[in-house]
C-alpha cells in the first residue's frame, strides 16, 4: 500500500481527534461558566449560599466517587486518565491522604464556599473575570514564597490583567443596584466591594491549591486527584451545611421552603456545570494539549457575559466587554511566557483553573 493511500485515513483520524478536542474544550469552558448563572438563579428563588453549596456537593459526591474509582481503575490497566500519573489502584499513603484532604480544603471546599458567597453580591461577569486571575496569583505567590524572579513581560501581563478586572469592577460599582443580589442591610456598593473581595479570596485559595498539587498530580494523575480531592471537599461542605443549619436554628442552609426550581437547578449545577465539564476539559487537554485547550477555555468569561445577559438580565456595556477582553489579553500574554517549544507553567494553571475547579 502506498504512502498516499495511508495518509488519507490518518489525516482524517487526526482531524477527528482535533475536532473532538476542540468541542470538548469549548463545551467544557461554557458549561463551567454556567455555574455562576445557575447559582444566581437559585438565589432569586430564596436559596442562600450555604444551601447552594451543600446541595451542589451532595448531588455531585456520587459522581466524584465514580470519577476517582474510574481514574484509579484505568490507571491500573495502564491508561492515563486526564493527565500524567500512573499510581493505579495502589492505596494512598498517609502523606498522600493528608495532602488530598488539604488540597480538597483549599481548592474545592474553601474556594467554592467563598465563590458562592461572593456571587450573592456581584455580577456573574465580574466573578468570572476575578477567577481568571488564577495564573497571576500563582505567579505572585511563587515570587513571594519561592523567590521566583519576575520578568518585565510578566509585570506587563500582570498590569494588563488587573487593569481589566478594575474596569469590570467599576462597571459593577456604577451599576451596583442592578447587579447585586444582596438581601442584607448592606448598601449596593458595599455589597459589590465585599463580594469582589470574597471571590478574590476564592481565587487565592484555588491558586494555593494549584501550587500544592504539582507533585501529587504526578503521583496520582490529574483526574484521580480531582476526584478524590473533590470527594473530600464534598464531605467538608456537607458538614458545613449541617453545622450552619444547626447553629443558626435553620436560618442558614434551609431547604424545606425552597421551590422545585431550586432542586432542578441544583441537579443542573452538579452535573452540567461541575462534573461533566471536568471530564470535557480534561479530555480536551488529552486530545489538544494544555496550551491549545487553555486558549479555547478563554471563551469562558465572554460566554458568562452573554449567559448572564440572557438569563439574569445583567447589563452588557462596551466597558464590560473592554475590561473582560483586557483580562484575557493579560492572561494570554502570561501563558506565553514559557521557553520556546515548551509550555509555560501558567498554561497548566489556566487549564486546571477551568478543568479542575469545582
Amino acid at each position: 500500500m502506498s504512502l498516499a493511500a495511508l495518509s488519507s485515513p490518518i489525516s482524517a483520524l487526526t482531524r477527528d481527534r482535533r475536532t473532538q478536542g476542540l468541542l470538548c474544550a469549548l463545551v467544557g469552558a461554557v458549561a463551567f461558566s454556567g455555574k455562576a448563572i445557575v447559582a444566581k438563579l437559585m438565589y432569586r428563588h430564596g436559596a442562600d449560599a450555604i444551601s447552594v453549596v451543600g446541595l451542589r456537593m451532595a448531588l455531585a459526591l456520587p459522581m466524584f466517587l465514580l470519577m476517582a474509582w474510574w481514574a484509579g481503575r484505568s490507571a491500573g490497566q495502564g491508561g492515563q486518565v486526564g493527565g500524567t500519573g500512573g499510581a493505579g489502584q495502589k492505596a494512598l499513603s498517609r502523606r498522600q491522604v493528608w495532602q488530598v484532604i488539604g488540597l480538597g480544603f483549599t481548592g474545592y471546599y474553601l474556594a467554592s464556599t467563598l465563590d458562592f458567597l461572593g456571587l450573592q453580591y456581584i455580577s456573574a461577569s465580574l466573578e468570572r473575570a476575578i477567577l481568571y486571575l488564577n495564573p497571576s496569583l500563582v505567579l505572585l505567590l511563587s515570587v513571594l514564597l519561592l523567590g521566583q524572579r519576575l520578568r518585565w513581560a510578566q509585570v506587563l501581563a500582570l498590569v494588563i490583567s488587573y487593569a481589566g478586572v478594575l474596569v469590570v469592577f467599576l462597571h459593577d460599582w456604577d451599576l451596583a443596584h442592578l447587579v447585586s443580589d444582596s438581601a442584607t442591610s448592606l448598601d449596593a456598593r458595599s455589597a459589590v466591594a465585599i463580594g469582589s473581595l470574597l471571590v478574590l479570596m476564592s481565587a487565592l485559595s484555588y491558586a494555593i491549591y494549584l501550587m500544592g498539587s504539582g507533585q501529587l498530580v504526578q503521583e496520582l494523575g490529574s483526574m484521580r486527584l480531582v476526584g478524590q480531592a473533590s470527594c473530600a471537599a464534598c464531605v467538608m461542605c456537607l458538614a458545613q451545611w449541617w453545622v450552619a443549619h444547626a447553629v443558626s436554628d435553620g436560618r442558614l442552609g434551609g431547604v424545606a421552603h425552597l421551590p422545585w426550581q431550586v432542586w432542578t437547578l441544583s441537579a443542573l449545577n452538579a452535573t452540567a456545570c461541575t462534573v461533566l465539564p471536568v471530564w470535557l476539559v480534561m479530555r480536551g487537554v488529552q486530545l489538544l494539549g494544555a496550551s491549545v485547550a487553555a486558549q479555547i477555555g478563554m471563551v469562558g468569561p465572554l460566554s458568562t457575559i452573554w449567559l448572564a445577559s440572557w438569563f439574569l438580565d445583567e447589563p452588557v456595556s462596551a466597558r464590560l466587554m473592554l475590561g473582560t477582553g483586557t483580562v484575557l489579553v493579560g492572561i494570554l500574554v502570561l501563558t506565553r511566557m514559557g521557553r520556546p517549544g515548551a509550555e509555560s507553567p501558567q498554561v497548566k494553571v489556566v487549564v486546571e483553573s477551568e478543568g479542575g475547579r469545582s
